[in-house]
């Protein structure tokens, strides 16, 4: 049984590795064909300028009151926590050999994934993808307990049926070659632990610190980032279309699982306030920091800033961002870069180098196909080429956030509804 049960995996295996070469010269011959018109996009965003850490880019921490939280708790039951969450894993996503050509077009041209998966596309429909990140964010061991794991974030726009929710998938990776997964309705307290609400916003940026999970919101929302505590998972009793607490019990609109908010943090009083739109850990630095961009439109005609908060060290503020005695949160350094609506960011120190590279990913200027994938630095600015005309749209279409995985030297993102992963070794080759 071991015998065929290797076998099975190594014919899966070079199955995999047949499927995303073969989508990658596809995609490699379809970027030959884009005429130089068509592949148009933004210009070079050239050097990060350093700027100054203004008080536009404060943050200030409202925790939500313990006895809400504890309230809350003792009325569904208790926490069940992320591991009950895998343990009834009912879905499946499908690795890249048993992928569309559909699905496989929204995967990188250059670089290449090396581990693609789609998502099961009963159970994403309605949803729109958003950020992901994995356990190697959450340890250095790159494990949750004993689990290797991705989440991914969803969300159904405010107007649509069963619309204004967001919802994280928690993706049991432990056998690369079965990827299942469960998820849980994102929520935040009300009424004094009394009831809940859904997190009513698009999660464009999400990153995973112990046992905190920190979420972006969309423009509607004061409050730039929501935080979650993954021992917190709570079950819901009363599958309805419904969030918080009805006739009977609990509901989830249909989840079985709901995560309440611990904490917020609320943007600058100011009219430049920063919104964090695309997030990442960043381990690189002591303490370990989270990396943030905004999200500025092309016809903005301002630079969009990238800046760095640091994550705190205190044992009883555990995967928060360090605060001062009131409260606020003050990025540790900040830049400019003239690249437009950057919708993925990621800060890495080459070992043994004396600088930090940026990582951004955007859409293409014409709004469809391929994004470009930029290195940028105090010097400059580098990306990637492909097909005969020398394309720059050779990223993932639509790119989405990353997340650097330092155990295995991986960078996850998320296109459409395709998971992928390559070695961040691989990107630097391929922008030179």
């Amino acid at each position: 049984m071991k015998q065929r049960g290797r076998h099975r995996r190594r014919s899966r295996s070079r199955a995999l590795r047949a499927a995303l070469t073969g989508a990658a010269l596809a995609l490699t011959g379809a970027a030959t064909m884009i005429s130089a018109s068509q592949a148009t996009v933004a210009g070079d965003p050239g050097a990060l300028k350093p700027l100054a850490a203004t008080d536009a880019l404060r943050l200030t921490e409202h925790r939500v009151p313990e006895p809400w939280l504890d309230r809350l708790s003792a009325a569904m039951g208790g926490p069940v926590g992320a591991d009950t969450v895998l343990g009834s894993a009912d879905h499946t996503l499908r690795d890249a050999a048993d992928c569309t050509a559909g699905e496989r077009e929204a995967l990188p041209v250059s670089p290449a994934a090396t581990r693609a998966y789609c998502w099961d596309a009963e159970d994403t429909r309605g949803w729109r993808p958003g950020a992901v990140t994995t356990s190697g964010d959450a340890g250095e061991d790159g494990r949750w307990g004993s689990h290797r794991v991705v989440l991914s974030a969803w969300s159904r726009d405010a107007g649509t049926p069963g619309g204004g929710l967001a919802r994280v998938s928690f993706v049991d990776a432990d056998d690369p070659g079965r990827l299942a997964y469960a998820s849980a309705l994102l929520a935040v307290p009300v009424d004094g632990g009394r009831d809940y609400r859904a997190l009513a916003s698009p999660v464009s940026g999400m990153v995973w610190y112990r046992d905190k999970l920190l979420v972006t919101t969309g423009a509607g929302d004061r409050d730039a980032l929501y935080v979650y505590d993954l021992d917190r998972v709570q079950r819901a009793t009363a599958d309805a279309d419904a969030v918080g607490r009805v006739p009977g019990g609990w509901a989830a609109y249909g989840h079985r699982y709901v995560l309440p908010a611990v904490a917020s943090y609320r943007l600058a009083d100011t009219p430049d306030a920063a919104r964090p739109a695309a997030l990442s850990l960043d381990r690189g630095t002591v303490p370990a920091g989270l990396v943030a961009s905004e999200y500025v439109p092309a016809d903005a005609d301002r630079p969009t800033r990238l800046w760095r908060y640091a994550l705190g060290t205190d044992p009883a503020r555990t995967g928060l961002p360090a605060a001062d005695s009131a409260g606020h949160v003050d990025a540790r350094e900040a830049y400019e870069s003239d690249a437009a609506e950057v919708v993925g960011v990621l800060a890495h120190r080459p070992a043994g180098a004396g600088h930090t590279d940026w990582y951004l990913d955007r859409p293409a200027g014409d709004r469809g196909g391929h994004g470009t994938l930029w290195r940028q630095d105090a010097e400059g600015a580098r990306t990637a080429e492909c097909g005969a005309d020398g394309s720059r749209q050779c990223w993932s279409g639509p790119p989405g956030s990353l997340s650097y995985q330092a155990g295995t030297g991986e960078v996850w993102s998320q296109s459409g509804r395709v998971l992928f992963a390559l070695p961040l070794t691989s990107m630097d080759e391929a922008l030179g």
